[in-house]
């Protein structure tokens, strides 16, 4: 019996992540066009013919459609798919390492991580709307831990640490090398993780940068010197693989 609660909050969570991947795959099309999310009704991209309740069961939908408009036979974007699958593997991964209430919440801090790193990846912006929340609801978890003070820190030093290494490269090399946006990421992992996580959230994301980088090379997609990357996207996996297995050396 003690089991129950353990496995009530990983069912919970689990058969919530395809609606949540749906959303985030929305959200992810939506935002960046500038388009309404939350009020306006979802559509068909080709037709524009109103999806009915038959269109919107995730996955499910997606495999009897055969991954087209019931109407119009244009294709549904297959990001909807990934991210409804996506969203609950998360949450499995996430309670399987805390099997409790925390794998529950590791899960909220899952979802929120991979659309922040799906838009910088696409679009190269982590818009406030999406890392304040990061910040917040990170900082409310660790209120109800009883550890806000280490995690309040780690959100202001996260965020100043990368803005004034963002600032100090812009005066070295006069261009940017950080978006703005990394440095909300970074309070947002400090939030979650606490102070003396930032160092070991760090390592990892230049380590999967380093990785990335490698990888595009080996395949002779180098970057060029100048060319950005979506350190957002390196960012996220440093704080997903810190807040689950804790700080590098200190688990």
């Amino acid at each position: 019996m003690p089991l129950q609660p353990d496995l009530s909050w990983l069912v919970a969570a689990v058969a919530l992540g395809p609606f949540i991947g749906s959303f985030l795959g929305l959200m992810s099309l939506r935002l960046p066009e500038g388009k309404p999310v939350g009020l306006a009704r979802s559509a068909c991209p080709a037709c524009a013919r109103p999806l009915g309740p038959v269109d919107l069961v995730p996955v499910l939908s997606f495999v009897a459609l055969r991954g087209r408009c019931r109407t119009c036979g244009a294709p549904i974007p297959r990001r909807y798919l990934a991210l409804e699958l996506a969203c609950p593997a998360l949450a499995l991964w996430a309670a399987l390492v805390h099997p409790s209430a925390e794998g529950f919440l590791g899960a909220l801090l899952a979802w929120q991580l991979l659309l922040l790193a799906l838009l910088d990846a696409e679009h190269f912006w982590l818009p406030r709307m999406l890392t304040l929340p990061l910040i917040v609801s990170g900082l409310a978890v660790a209120a109800a831990q009883g550890v806000l003070g280490s995690h309040l820190l780690g959100a202001v030093l996260g965020f100043a640490g990368l803005s004034l290494l963002a600032l100090a490269y812009r005066k070295a090399r006069g261009r940017e090398g950080l978006g703005g946006g990394d440095a909300y990421l970074l309070a947002g992992g400090g939030a979650w993780c606490g102070a003396i996580a930032l160092p070991s959230i760090l390592l990892i994301a230049a380590a999967s940068g380093l990785v990335f980088a490698l990888v595009l090379r080996f395949r002779g997609q180098a970057p060029a010197a100048d060319q950005p990357l979506p350190f957002g996207v390196f960012l996220a996996v440093g704080v997903w693989l810190t807040w689950l297995y804790g700080p590098l050396g200190l688990a």
